[in-house]
């Protein structure tokens, strides 16, 4: 991308994750040491979207959840890219203030499974990344309702919590949140396990704007036809997995 600023390199990645490795430490076992993956080494430029493909507890999820800073790394860097000035921090050193500020305003995270507040409305839900950016409250409300209708989430549902809501439901509420942020960088870890066809559809078509703005996402979609609608390249985590080579 092009700036007034001479150090941003044009085509460089906005995320590049170098020589991550991770293993979880499992102390009711006596502190056995459960290595995950090594070596993990890849770069997600503006536009593209990396998917990361494998079967299932190969360690996928794991990478998206150190990449947003959920799970410690062991070794390497995690390098995010400012797509404005050019600088770049590394996320893995782990300073909690900067995990804080990459997530607000460069690293979008869509999980697999909602995670709200007790009695917290759904439009609230949806609209709080805009409020902690400082978005007026009447504003980030009417945003909010527009991408849960996208969604086909009835407006009967907008003042209700979650917590009873269908798993579909819920995870339209989860892209919903995910997506109202314009975030560089956005991480998806399989968003339309959930849902139905027609819904699929609309999150497909999220995706591919979200790209066409210059977003680079990287995800997991063990949803074929997702997959092959929104990929620009895949990257087969056996190479990487520890536990495949035990």
């Amino acid at each position: 991308m092009v700036t007034d600023n001479p150090s941003v390199v044009a085509g460089a990645p906005l995320l590049s994750v170098v020589d991550v490795s991770k293993s979880f430490t499992i102390h009711l076992r006596g502190g056995v040491r459960l290595p995950v993956v090594a070596n993990v080494t890849f770069d997600v430029c503006s536009g593209e979207c990396l998917v990361l493909g494998g079967p299932s507890g190969i360690g996928k999820s794991s990478i998206l959840r150190m990449i947003f800073g959920n799970y410690a790394v062991d070794t390497g860097r995690i390098l995010v890219r400012d797509r404005n000035t050019g600088d770049v921090a590394d996320l893995a050193s782990g300073d909690p203030r900067l995990v804080l500020s990459l997530r607000r305003d460069h690293l979008g995270y869509v999980s697999q499974f909602l995670r709200a507040l007790p009695r917290v409305s759904v439009l609230d839900v949806v609209a709080e990344p805009l409020l902690a950016r400082g978005v007026e409250r009447k504003l980030a409300s009417n945003r909010a309702a527009a991408m849960l209708e996208r969604l086909n989430l009835p407006s009967s549902l907008f003042n209700l919590p979650p917590a009873t809501f269908s798993g579909g439901e819920k995870q339209r509420v989860n892209i919903a949140r995910g997506f109202i942020i314009d975030h560089p960088i956005l991480l998806l870890d399989e968003p339309t396990a959930s849902l139905d066809e027609a819904n699929r559809d609309v999150v497909i078509g999220m995706i591919r704007e979200k790209l066409a703005a210059g977003t680079a996402i990287l995800g997991i979609f063990h949803d074929i036809p997702v997959r092959e609608a929104v990929a620009t390249k895949i990257i087969d985590v056996a190479a990487f997995s520890t536990r495949e080579a035990a």
